[in-house]
């Protein structure tokens, strides 16, 4: 079976850390698959508000995620404070690719965890279509 690869694009828009809670943890004693989605979304949330966005109004209009690929490489546990840096790439008309690379520094080291990748979709909730990205959040992801 082919693993997925994911390649980190150079253009980082911000680095969110969030740390792993009891809750993320599973039966393996580790960071669950799903708490992993779970974090990567509130990275997105923080790094949307910081810009004075939330994910149902960027310039009047909203995101949907289209797509999600996660390359699992270590594990994380519980008090683990994640980095995750956050990139762009492939912008469309109506769309765009972040790139999440997620790290944690335990012992002085640090560990690459997983890198991801979602597919945003600019989306106007109340037509029920597909938006252009608007032209300031553009003007971010090319940051």
């Amino acid at each position: 079976m082919a693993r997925i690869k994911i390649e980190m694009p150079s253009n980082t828009l911000a680095v969110v850390n969030i740390p792993v809670r009891i809750t993320d943890i599973n039966y393996g004693n580790h960071l669950g698959n799903d708490a992993l989605v779970s974090i990567i979304h509130e990275a997105r949330v923080q790094w949307l508000q910081t810009n004075n966005y939330t994910e149902l109004n960027v310039e009047g209009v909203g995101l949907i995620m289209s797509d999600l690929a996660v390359e699992y490489i270590n594990e994380s546990f519980y008090r683990d404070v994640l980095q995750i840096n956050i990139a762009a790439a492939e912008i469309t008309r109506v769309s765009f690719e972040l790139y999440y690379n997620i790290e944690a520094n335990r012992d002085n080291k640090i560990i690459l965890i997983a890198r991801a990748k979602t597919g945003m979709v600019c989306y106007d909730y109340s037509l029920k279509k597909v938006a252009a990205v608007p032209e300031k959040l553009r003007g971010l992801l090319v940051y």
